[in-house]
């Protein structure tokens, strides 16, 4: 089963592109964020056509949203964190396809380090956490994926020296997402490729892609069950290279059957 993720920047900018990527990678379920689209004007007929029969999804216009696109039936669905606070922006849908728990996350940016906007990333992170650990152990399948807006380690920029503790790259971002981790999962592409810095972002601004100026910060995380059914790990750099691309790329992952 191959399961990626995406931002896409714009679904409706961007439906020609999932259109043609999933034509060549031809994943079983697809999670997708920064969708961009209310509900209302979701292009499930499209998608439909394009051969996911099942869809789940939780959008607003211009900002955020988040979705999951299958092949398979999602049974379990579930939008935002599942906890006591009230949930406005769309950034979290889970479902559950052949047996494995999936989490699509937009993690919100933060901004700027010290603002309020980051303060309230970190505390977005903590209740993705508790949400997971609530509702699950390490021995589950568990798949949590998407634009995490944090590069992990030095491998995962273009210039650890001139991205260190900026914004993505700030040691309080990256403990969080440590505690995340630590509760039980794989970064499944960094464990397969130990030494290799690869990047699924650049910024649209000072020719980003031409210089190799990105960060790792789309990313699937898997319970150890899981890491131990996975094949491959892919991230696609090609697709932005297209015409009027997103400014991020699909990372997938490829799992043996139960």
């Amino acid at each position: 089963m191959r399961v990626a993720t995406w931002n896409v920047n714009s679904l409706r900018v961007r439906l020609g592109h999932l259109e043609r990527w999933l034509a060549e990678a031809r994943p079983d379920v697809v999670c997708l964020q920064e969708t961009k689209v209310v509900d209302d004007d979701f292009p499930v007929e499209a998608i439909r056509g394009f051969g996911y029969d099942h869809v789940c999804f939780w959008g607003e216009q211009t900002y955020n949203g988040v979705a999951i696109l299958s092949k398979l039936p999602l049974t379990d669905i579930h939008l935002g964190i599942d906890d006591h606070e009230h949930d406005t922006q769309p950034r979290v849908a889970a479902a559950t396809v052949a047996g494995v728990r999936i989490y699509t996350c937009y993690v919100p940016n933060g901004q700027a380090v010290g603002s309020p906007k980051f303060a309230y990333k970190l505390r977005w992170l903590d209740r993705l956490r508790m949400w997971i650990a609530r509702d699950h152990t390490p021995d589950d399948a568990v798949l949590v994926c998407g634009d995490m807006n944090i590069a992990p380690d030095d491998l995962d920029t273009w210039d650890p020296f001139q991205t260190e503790g900026q914004l993505l790259c700030h040691p309080e971002e990256r403990e969080r997402l440590r505690r995340l981790l630590d509760w039980g999962l794989v970064d499944a592409w960094r464990e397969l490729h130990p030494f290799t810095s690869e990047f699924t972002w650049w910024d649209y601004r000072r020719m980003g892609f031409e210089r190799n100026h990105g960060l790792r910060i789309d990313h699937i995380f898997v319970t150890r069950p899981l890491f131990e059914r996975t094949r491959d790990v892919t991230i696609w750099r090609e697709v932005r290279g297209w015409d009027q691309p997103s400014d991020h790329v699909p990372v997938s992952i490829d799992l043996d059957r139960a």
